[in-house]
């Protein structure tokens, strides 16, 4: 019986890929643990509370840091993916050198409906073994912020978060690194 095993793409041969024309102009892809990610289609739930969000973030961060929207980040040599939002430490190239790296990242979102479950364990993993310290989950489908913090990994080598709080839509959350933000849950929710 032979093994069969796929193919880990690198982020260049990933980046090469795409140079070549391999990905059609709307593919929405992203590297995860070397595999290459078709994600999920965004229904109108998830692009309004995606409009919101940049709204109300871009209202309170300002230029204290720098907000991306749907913009790869590099976790690791098998890793980019594309979070919703991040906002970033500030740097004078806006990122044109490199994309934001874990060290960059003072908080990564990710806006779930149908990708709630891949959110929760396959990319919540991720982040935690890259280091990532806040990890937001806009959950739609409970309508409530599950906000992860506290990198570990356990004694058989998986990676997760310590901490993990709830807040109801009705609710408002401080926003990481930046205590005197507060972020009103009922402006981001839609309906």
């Amino acid at each position: 019986m032979s093994l069969t095993t796929a193919k880990r793409f690198t982020i260049a041969e990933y980046h090469r890929l795409a140079e070549l024309g391999f990905f059609k102009e709307n593919d929405r892809v992203e590297l995860i643990n070397g595999e290459i990610i078709q994600m999920s289609a965004k229904g109108k739930p998830h692009s309004v509370c995606g409009t919101r969000l940049e709204r109300e973030l871009y209202k309170l961060v300002g230029d204290r840091a720098t907000l991306r929207g749907q913009q790869p980040i590099t976790l690791s040599n098998y890793s980019e993916p594309e979070p919703d939002r991040v906002i970033a430490k500030n740097r004078d190239d806006d990122y044109l050198a490199n994309h934001p790296s874990p060290s960059d990242i003072l908080l990564l979102i990710e806006i779930a409906d149908s990708s709630l479950k891949y959110d929760q364990e396959e990319k919540l993993h991720i982040y935690a073994e890259a280091g990532i310290f806040d990890y937001w989950i806009f959950n739609l489908v409970d309508n409530y912020l599950e906000c992860y913090s506290e990198p570990y990994q356990d004694l058989q080598g998986k990676f997760g978060y310590r901490r993990k709080f709830i807040y109801l839509q009705n609710e408002s959350v401080h926003m990481p690194y930046f205590p005197d933000l507060i972020l009103d849950l009922s402006k981001v929710f839609p309906g």
